[in-house]
């Protein structure tokens, strides 16, 4: 079995090892820094005798597997292997984040539960079950920050699944088979969580925790993300410019942006629903004009809705007939549907748009485009029903 450098040290991340097993690409040693990923975090990479190591893993018989395509490695050589300690820091530092960052939350919300993480160099999130408020968010990174600030050690210990201290443990003994050891990472007395991971040893290398955005997750509840370190730093400058140019442009007040986007925010929910309204009203009251026996619906939407123009060309399309509408806002937007086999939409669409500067596309019974032009909406329809009768 491997001897698991990472478990005792972190920090270390070059090594002299011996090449236990090689198959292929796959190569075991007999000792290895290189962590295979775990508990959400993903596996380091970095170079076995100058060799690049893409990949890291456990295999059945529970040894680490690195994936070094391309290796002329033999069973007995002495290697040199070094882990990317740059990716290996970030890891590090996100993977504390993450504790520090659960911990903040759950503070402001006993009932919370982690549901899922997920730490890489590009991407750190974690997903819990059900939705924070900002303001609740925003006192948890001030907790997480003033951690940081305090510089907490961070340090890790075993414990039996018996031990009375477990209960303050963030734990879930389900996932821990009866014969593994229990490893518990503290920071300092605020937050103690079952991990094998790679952690920093202080708070303070973390430098900084910011979230930077909150999303729903479909039915497993909300991913929280966040960063650490510089990209901590870059990306709440970042979100401060951004804020101030929304504010600039709202013409508010900085602490009443929010209130400022909510109201704006109802109104347009409230004029949306006003448009669908008015859209309906308008293809209520189309008459087809009857050509060759199939109906042929035609109209100029002024800022119409483009859902219940959606479903109207459906409903033509479904009942035989052929619709051609053309919506005025900033651009022409242009709808063909047909239930007519004999008019084929996407051709005629292409066809007719074309003449107009346009382009459009789509299905032999459904298409739709557009026209830069707005000044066009007379002469687009009128050549899109041409069209249309040439095709009948």
């Amino acid at each position: 079995m491997t001897d698991e450098i990472f478990r005792h040290d972190g920090y270390i991340f070059d090594f002299e090892a011996h090449v236990a097993a090689v198959n292929g690409d796959d190569v075991i040693l007999d000792c290895t820094a290189f962590y295979p990923g775990g508990g959400g975090q993903v596996c380091d990479t970095g170079s076995i005798a100058n060799c690049k190591v893409t990949e890291v893993s456990y295999n059945k018989d529970n040894d680490i597997v690195h994936k070094c395509p391309g290796n002329d490695l033999h069973v007995g050589d002495t290697v040199w292997c070094q882990v990317d300690w740059d990716r290996r820091y970030d890891l590090m530092q996100g993977h504390t984040g993450e504790h520090l960052l659960f911990g903040s939350l759950k503070r402001q919300c006993e009932e919370l539960s982690i549901v899922k993480i997920f730490i890489s160099p590009e991407t750190k999130y974690v997903i819990v079950d059900r939705d924070l408020t900002w303001e609740q968010i925003r006192k948890a990174e001030d907790f997480a920050n003033q951690a940081i600030r305090d510089n907490h050690s961070i340090t890790h210990s075993i414990m039996d699944r018996d031990d009375p201290e477990l209960e303050k443990v963030r734990i879930k003994l389900d996932r821990i088979g009866e014969d593994e050891e229990i490893t518990v990472v503290a920071i300092g007395d605020i937050d103690y969580s079952a991990c094998s991971g790679v952690h920093v040893l202080e708070t303070s290398e973390l430098e900084m925790l910011v979230v930077d955005r909150k999303v729903k997750a479909g039915k497993e509840g909300y991913e929280i993300h966040f960063k650490v370190g510089e990209a901590a730093k870059q990306s709440a400058v970042a979100l401060s410019n951004v804020a101030l140019e929304v504010i600039d442009v709202i013409g508010c007040k900085n602490e009443d942006a929010a209130k400022a986007v909510s109201n704006m925010k109802q109104e347009l929910e409230v004029k949306n629903r006003l448009l669908r309204d008015a859209t309906k009203r308008m293809v209520s009251h189309l008459s087809p004009e009857e050509v060759d026996g199939t109906a042929l619906y035609s109209a100029i939407l002024p800022g119409a809705d483009r859902n219940v123009m959606n479903d109207t060309m459906e409903s033509i399309r479904s009942k035989g007939g052929i619709g051609a509408f053309v919506s005025v806002s900033e651009t022409l937007s242009v709808m063909l549907a047909s239930g007519n086999p004999k008019v084929d939409c996407k051709a005629v669409i292409s066809d007719v748009l074309g003449r107009f500067g346009g382009r459009g596309g789509g299905k032999p019974d459904f298409a739709q485009g557009g026209v830069p032009d707005v000044e066009k909406a007379d002469e687009v329809l009128s050549a899109l029903v041409a069209a249309v009768k040439e095709s009948l």
